[in-house]
């Protein structure tokens, strides 16, 4: 374990907790980041949660710091919480969590520019404010990280403590496991539900297919089979537009991803940020480190026309729990229907293909439903220090709630499927 010190959002330098200041008989310190953590204890502890994520991990965490795409200088300041116990003679990591103190609501996925607008309007600072994300990720799973519950409870309790020592004007918890969740609501913090669209493979009873030896789909074909006829029709549309524009993919998968492949992506990811007129999030030393230090994480779909790589999309997998999130895409040239195919078609086959029982799209996108993609609750837990702003937050965040669950039956509604039965909720 590496002793550190954590700046607070008023800039002075807060040295770590003593002994004296233990709560619930866990010393709690507050860390520069992923770099001042060991990786074993960390990735320890998340492979301890459900349902977790590589985007959690100490290498993905740690890569955005020392690339410079999440620091201080890009308004995310790491001061990552950690509750410590005393076990057979030495320190054991109980519970960690990723908290930035942040200048601005960018990367983040779950929108809060109304509050901040209204902290302004009544001559109130909004920033800097506490986020437990993962930067630009907006990848639902464990964010507290604990050995048991009482680990959680006593995490959530230290984040509160902390905000109010660092008086800064509100906690954000993003796309937080079910865990999480219980933990924030026993806590007092306020909840939200936002929604993103997901694939699940269905399984051959639901479908009436042809099965996979795993029991999934047995191919694309039999994943159109399970779609309304307008659906299928267009979908087949949308691919046949990207084949006869003379459009061929290549995929690379884990290590097979060349140097070479890695930079193309980079190209042209920058390139489709750059033509909506913002500077990419991520640096090209983020995705070098991940593809040294996270190999096995990564199939990337590269688009070739006449034997130039034109277009690429990178999707991160984790077979053994057998899940893909859709991540990153860019071009250096337009093609009709491009962005589909690339983004979902392809993903979606190699899923099948592969046995994975699950796709995760990304944040919003009503447009994804039309691609088998079905809305699912997404979570996240909030506090406020000033307790009118509290109070109206709260208040509004019923009536939203209302509106999520009108909005999600309104979807289920138009299910693109075949037949009752086939369209998957939340995992």
């Amino acid at each position: 374990m590496q002793a550190s010190t954590a700046q607070t959002a008023t800039g002075s330098t807060g040295e770590a907790v003593t002994p004296a200041e233990m709560t619930d008989d866990y010393v709690i310190r507050v860390v520069d980041g992923a770099s001042a953590l060991s990786a074993s204890d960390w990735n320890g502890l998340l492979q301890a949660q459900r349902d977790s994520t590589p985007f959690m991990r100490h290498e993905f965490l740690a890569a955005l710091e020392a690339s410079g795409s999440a620091c201080e200088a890009t308004g995310w300041r790491p001061a990552f919480v950690t509750l410590w116990r005393q076990e057979q003679g030495h320190e054991r990591l109980q519970a960690a969590c990723p908290l930035y103190l942040k200048r601005h609501s960018y990367g983040e996925y779950v929108f809060d520019w109304a509050w901040a607008r209204a902290y302004r309007e009544h001559g109130l600072a909004y920033f800097p404010k506490a986020v437990v994300a993962v930067p630009f990720t907006p990848v639902p799973g464990p964010r507290l990280l604990a050995r048991d519950a009482a680990a959680r409870a006593a995490l959530v309790k230290a984040l509160v403590g902390r905000c109010q020592e660092w008086t800064v004007s509100s906690l954000h918890l993003l796309f937080v496991s079910e865990d999480d969740r219980q933990a924030c609501q026993a806590g007092g913090l306020l909840l939200r539900e936002t929604v993103q669209f997901h694939w699940t493979n269905p399984t051959p009873a639901d479908t009436g297919s042809a099965a996979a030896a795993d029991g999934g789909l047995a191919g694309f074909d039999a994943f159109l089979g399970t779609l309304s006829q307008d659906k299928r029709k267009k979908i087949r549309q949308e691919r046949r537009k990207v084949a006869e524009a003379g459009v061929r993919f290549r995929t690379a998968e884990g290590s097979a991803i060349t140097p070479a492949d890695w930079a193309f992506f980079y190209q042209c990811y920058a390139q489709t940020y750059r033509e909506h007129g913002n500077p990419p999030y991520l640096t090209t030393g983020f995705f070098e480190q991940i593809a040294r230090e996270l190999p096995q994480a990564w199939v990337m779909f590269i688009a070739e026309r006449e034997g130039r790589p034109m277009a690429c999309s990178l999707v991160a997998c984790d077979r053994e729990a057998g899940v893909a999130w859709g991540r990153y895409w860019g071009a250096l040239e337009r093609v009709d229907c491009l962005h589909f195919e690339a983004c979902y078609y392809q993903p979606l086959q190699w899923c099948i293909a592969h046995g994975l029982q699950r796709f995760e799209g990304g944040a919003q996108g009503e447009h994804k439903m039309a691609r088998a993609l079905m809305p699912v609750r997404t979570h996240s837990a909030h506090w406020l220090a000033h307790p009118g702003f509290a109070d109206a937050v709260e208040r509004f965040l019923a009536q939203e709630g209302e509106g999520v669950q009108a909005y999600l039956e309104h979807l289920e509604a138009r299910s693109p499927f075949r037949q009752a039965g086939v369209s998957p909720s939340s995992p």
